[in-house]
């Protein structure tokens, strides 16, 4: 009985020691500058809501503490899409005012490694903006910063929530430079070939309900040309510059 005992006390040490290491790990850093952000290109920043009952339309398995909605929203049960989220959100410009509409498809990938500090999602954006035109916005995120320092948090929590100040950035590739792929698709974007990033500020998180207070925030790099390219067609079509 002792040896049985010694083994199980062994485990019980080896995997506190396992989780410990992951949450803790002193070789995960945090996220650094994107050159997006000091790029001498013009960037279209779209903002949103990251709460999801802000959101337009929102829909999982059924099982994350996420509900969906609106109540009658199709839930994603089926095998093939069972660890994906789909989202249907406003976007916002720099005054607040609403510029086009976002849905962004999110799956949690197989390639997760949480002992190297990769908590890993494979998403897309299709975002339309009336008058403009529509681009798609492919990218890898890691999460592990967010569940280790809010999500893990929230649940140890007595209160079961988080409170604070955060920000992060959640995209890190595929680019070679950790950024996403922007592919362009029509109006004044249909040429566009050129990468983004994706960021989160949160405020309160509840380990029964998800983001309480959250912010995100689309960044799209528009190169040079595709901007001059817009500004000739305006003024070939008769629009004032």
């Amino acid at each position: 009985m002792k040896y049985l005992l010694a083994l199980l006390a062994g485990l019980l040490l080896g995997a506190a020691a396992a989780a410990a290491f992951i949450v803790f790990n002193p070789l995960v850093s945090s996220s650094s500058l994107s050159p997006i952000e000091v790029s001498r290109n013009e960037l279209l920043v779209l903002n949103y809501s990251g709460v999801a009952e802000d959101a337009l339309a929102h829909t999982n398995n059924g099982e994350s503490s996420i509900n969906p909605q609106p109540s009658r929203v199709q839930q994603l049960w089926e095998p093939a899409v069972r660890q994906t989220d789909v989202t249907v959100t406003l976007l916002s410009g720099s005054r607040n005012e609403t510029v086009g509409l976002g849905i962004k498809f999110a799956s949690w990938s197989e390639s997760t490694q949480l002992l190297s500090g990769e908590a890993v999602v494979d998403s897309l954006w299709y975002v339309y903006m009336p008058g403009r035109g529509s681009l798609v916005v492919g990218q890898r995120e890691n999460r592990f910063q967010y569940l280790r320092d809010i999500v893990l948090p929230a649940h140890w929590s007595s209160s079961n929530s988080w409170k604070g100040q955060w920000r992060g950035n959640l995209t890190f590739g595929p680019g070679s430079l950790g950024t996403g792929v922007v592919v362009g698709g029509s109006g004044e974007f249909a040429e566009l070939d050129s990468a983004a990033i994706e960021t989160l500020t949160a405020r309160a998180y509840s380990a029964e309900n998800g983001p309480v207070a959250a912010e995100g925030q689309l960044t799209i790099e528009i190169p040079a040309a595709v901007s001059a390219d817009s500004f000739e067609e305006g003024v070939v079509a008769g629009d004032t510059p």
